[in-house]
């Protein structure tokens, strides 16, 4: 009788090898992402250390940090952190109901595509400030004018993302789900949601995006308080670290609110063989 136990060894060491390296890629990705935005504030800290530029108008990170920390320590900072990522959540979650249940319909339904997108693809066409006006008059300079513009400027990416996915939908495979008889729930369930899926995880961050930044023109719309503010103080008051403060603080929450999509889309996800997964990347 020969023992398999040399055989089992070997394979939970080679199992541990291929584990260690994964492990590190895994936590090497963020350091690499890093590396850009570090080097710059390095690299501009050290223009303005050595003289060669005095700071006052592009100020340096170490005073932009101590700006960041003032507001933190007053309280300014959570006050404009939270009254922005309400506005934002709000109007993300709106527009993400209307983009998908309108996209759904037109990419599913060809009469509704015929009546529905002409007119979506012509509001598309309007700056986010071009509704500013429009918003005051009818909803108010209250918090419903600043959700509402918001949402106007998350619903695009994914109504176009939803419709586009559903008619790229490749029709051989929808034949396939026929031919075993699918019902209607199954066919949606088995075939259409994970063809659709990936093209809508970026539709949402597309729309997330977007959201960030309408927000700062809806707190233009009578705000006393949110980022968008901050950045309209700093203007006035002539606070350059202040701006860009805020600007930051914009690229992280940004980033954050987009990691938390990636993370969240993750286990519905593990499907794909991706080429950039493949590659290490």
């Amino acid at each position: 009788m020969i023992s398999d136990a040399p055989v089992l060894q070997q394979t939970s060491e080679l199992a541990e090898s291929t584990a260690a390296p994964s492990r590190l890629s895994r936590y090497a990705r963020p350091v690499l992402g890093l590396l850009l935005p570090l080097t710059l504030a390095l690299g501009w800290e050290l223009v303005v250390w050595l003289g060669w530029s005095n700071g006052r108008l592009v100020p340096p990170p170490s005073r932009i940090f101590t700006t960041i920390t003032d507001l933190a320590h007053s309280g300014e900072l959570i006050r404009h952190i939270t009254a922005t990522l309400g506005r934002v959540s709000l109007g993300f979650a709106f527009g993400v109901v209307a983009g998908t249940l309108l996209g759904a319909i037109s990419g599913y339904w060809s009469l509704a595509r015929r009546l529905l997108d002409p007119t979506v693809q012509a509001l598309r066409a309007i700056p986010s400030l071009a509704w500013v006006p429009l918003f005051i008059l009818w909803l108010g300079i209250f918090e419903t004018s600043k959700v509402a513009l918001i949402a106007v400027g998350v619903f695009f990416p994914v109504y176009l993302g939803v419709m586009g996915a559903i008619l790229s939908v490749d029709r051989k495979i929808v034949e396939v789900g026929r031919v075993f008889r699918l019902s209607g729930f199954a066919m949606i369930r088995r075939i259409l949601l994970p063809a659709v899926l990936p093209a809508y995880v970026v539709s949402l961050r597309v729309g997330l995006g977007l959201g960030w930044m309408f927000v700062v023109a809806a707190e233009l719309i009578g705000a006393s308080e949110g980022l968008g503010y901050l950045l309209l103080d700093g203007q006035q008051l002539g606070k350059p670290a202040q701006i860009l403060a805020a600007i930051v603080i914009f690229a992280i929450l940004g980033k954050l609110t987009d990691w938390l999509i990636e993370i969240a889309a993750a286990p519905f996800l593990r499907w794909q063989d991706a080429f950039g997964r493949a590659k290490g990347a």
